[in-house]
């Protein structure tokens, strides 16, 4: 996958991330409520889910590791609870991703991104999962 240089207020990827990064993201296994979601693919059980919580949009966010910074489990779900705080008057459902033995606790926010793109710049996320019925999940700059 080619780096896109595009900045954040255009929705694209970041360019300082390494390609490792990337990749990490890139092969993360996300899941919320028996729905998979992987990046550059389709899922039907996704659409369902958000068509569900009466969406045809929404993203995975986290407050954990800010920066791709590892942070002790109880300062990620201190972080975490603040996030669901934040988010109290949206629509969302726990989630999680997953890459061999990292794992971190995610929301799925539905209805339109840009609260969880502003959420994602105040808890210091490199990225996060734009998703839209019908189409690929992809990786947004917050």
């Amino acid at each position: 996958m080619c780096i896109a240089t595009l900045s954040s207020r255009t929705g694209g990827t970041r360019s300082d991330l390494s390609p490792r990064l990337h990749r990490a993201y890139r092969e993360t296994a996300y899941a919320c409520r028996g729905a998979e979601i992987r990046i550059g693919r389709r899922s039907r059980a996704l659409d369902d889910l958000l068509l569900t919580l009466g969406a045809r949009q929404g993203a995975l966010l986290t407050a954990w590791n800010p920066r791709s910074r590892l942070l002790p489990e109880p300062v990620n779900r201190r972080r975490q609870r603040q996030l669901a705080d934040r988010l109290r008057r949206q629509r969302t459902a726990e989630a999680e991703g997953r890459l061999k033995a990292w794992r971190e606790e995610m929301l799925l926010v539905a209805g339109d991104i840009r609260p969880a793109r502003r959420l994602g710049r105040l808890f210091r996320q490199n990225m996060l999962v734009s998703l839209r019925t019908g189409r690929k999940a992809s990786l947004v700059a917050p």
